[in-house]
């Protein structure tokens, strides 16, 4: 761990910080829904959803799922102005109950997006592989395509994330106007009355495999924290972050639960089970195939690519700018803090991961694991659970971060917990189906989510030892960026904001230790 010079409470040297002002609504919205992989979500999770999860009722658990995040998004958006920091989840644990939950927090979330990207990257390149080889005839091996697309994603992310939104923007709207295409194409097939109300009725929600099916919808729409990582970049932030995060929200959830209802209602409630669990991997692409065409299917296969790769690359910026907001919080080594002169990009910590990314895919080649079964595979399930949990953790902390401070209110205190307490019970599910969601029996794949309790028990050791021998730097995590002029109750200083210890009283205060 290296250590500046200067150990007081004063951040570190930024080079001048992220780009400011950059981004308005519609691009943090891209950059969420990008994170989100619509047309990997309908072509590869919803399927094993409706496979092995309550069938007929995941239309239904969608509706819910929204429910549970809207909830969690009211108190989310009233914390967001008080803790402006790029590191978001990790700021927000760090000043609601403690910065030693608070770094254990970061070093989660910062794996968690780095896997999330090595699997995306790694079943883009099996899709690509496997794609150009069909159509050209020409075979080129998967890594190749690995190491092509790890080098236009660092490229993107060395540049000004502006350029990265408009990318991902374009990916984006291509693949959802290819899945809604299949969705009004079902309608005109199926007619209307194919689409039954039922679905959405608890008996179906809670048909059996409930548990499975939540496992799926929940990782499906995790990624709303990436409204609150780039609120530093934001256009009035105040407005367009709490905007950006409403409507991630709405319009991910709306569009899954009206894509799973098309599903459903194109093989009927009865046999939809059967259908898809039957090839899950070319139910959707059987489907376009089926009300399409063959160019439709075509255009499935090549928009899974784009999705993936816009994935890959949101997720990307996702962690560049936790290991930036730790350093920059002198966690970190201090250069992961710089950014670029012109463009303002944390391109060091970009850098930093684009090798991470290199080693990983070098030994998987020299290992001859294969991409999808074995990387993307192990490596899903081990982010998405890792994200769930930090969703959950984030959810409960809010309104202890509001109690705090006096405020007592539905949307600061009521909302966010009934939604972390929702969030929390699909989480547990998410480890007691573990294998289920990767897929796989290997007993060390599903073992994976262990390495999250280390790299968290690794982030409260360090925060511990920074308590007893460095207490400035202590005092900087997760506050490098405050605002301390916006209050529910009127001004406060600083202190009241990013100091739980000393004001969470004996409770919370021994659960930050």
């Amino acid at each position: 761990m290296n250590e500046p010079s200067n150990t007081g409470a004063q951040p570190a040297a930024r080079n001048n910080g992220l780009r400011e002002g950059v981004l308005g609504t519609s691009d943090i919205v891209f950059m969420v829904m990008a994170a989100a992989a619509p047309m990997a979500v309908v072509v590869a999770l919803m399927p094993i959803a409706l496979a092995f999860g309550n069938g007929a009722g995941v239309p239904g658990t969608y509706f819910c799922a929204i429910g549970a995040m809207l909830l969690f998004a009211m108190g989310y958006v009233r914390i967001i102005p008080f803790v402006q920091n790029a590191g978001a989840f990790y700021a927000y644990i760090s000043a609601s109950i403690g910065r030693v939950w608070g770094l254990a927090a970061a070093y989660v979330a910062a794996l968690s997006y780095f896997v999330l990207s090595c699997s995306t990257i790694a079943a883009l390149a099996y899709f690509a592989e496997s794609f150009f080889d069909r159509v050209t005839g020409s075979a080129a091996h998967w890594s190749f395509w690995a190491f092509a697309s790890i080098a236009l994603i660092s490229w993107f992310s060395y540049h000004r994330i502006t350029l990265a939104a408009k990318v991902l923007g374009v990916a984006l709207v291509a693949e959802i106007a290819i899945i809604l295409w299949l969705d009004v194409a079902i309608i005109r097939d199926v007619g209307i009355g194919a689409f039954d109300v039922g679905n959405f009725q608890p008996a179906s929600v809670l048909a059996p495999g409930l548990g499975i099916a939540a496992i799926y919808v929940f990782s499906s729409m995790i990624g709303v924290e990436g409204t609150a990582i780039y609120q530093e970049e934001a256009k009035q932030r105040e407005v367009t972050v709490p905007r950006a995060t409403y409507v991630a929200v709405v319009l991910v959830g709306l569009f899954y639960v009206f894509t799973a209802w098309c599903l459903v209602s194109s093989v009927g409630a009865s046999r939809v089970g059967d259908v898809a669990g039957a090839d899950p991997g070319s139910f959707i692409v059987n489907l376009g195939r089926g009300h399409l065409g063959d160019a439709g299917a075509t255009a499935i296969s090549v928009l899974v690519l784009t999705s993936a790769f816009a994935a890959a690359l949101a997720l990307f910026n996702n962690a560049t700018r936790y290991l930036y907001a730790l350093a920059r919080d002198g966690v970190l080594p201090q250069p992961l803090s710089r950014t670029h002169p012109r463009h303002r990009s944390p391109h060091i910590a970009g850098l930093g991961l684009t090798v991470a990314l290199i080693v990983v895919f070098v030994l998987a080649a020299l290992a001859g694991l294969h991409p999808l079964l074995n990387v993307a595979t192990a490596l899903t399930g081990l982010g998405t659970v890792g994200l769930m949990t930090l969703l959950s953790a984030t959810a409960l902390a809010i309104p202890i971060f509001f109690a705090r401070r006096q405020s007592f209110s539905f949307p600061t205190t009521v909302a966010p917990a009934i939604g972390g307490v929702t969030i929390a019970t699909a989480t547990a599910l998410s480890f007691t189906n573990y294998s289920a969601l990767t897929g796989v029996d290997s007993a060390l794949i599903n073992r994976l989510p262990y390495a999250l309790l280390a790299v968290a028990i690794l982030g409260s050791v360090q925060a511990m030892w920074l308590r007893r021998n460095r207490p400035g730097l202590y005092s900087r995590i997760g506050s490098a960026r405050v605002d301390d002029a916006a209050d529910v109750k009127g001004p406060a200083s600083a202190a009241s904001v990013t100091d739980p210890e000393s004001s969470l009283g004996a409770a919370a205060n021994t659960l930050g230790r």
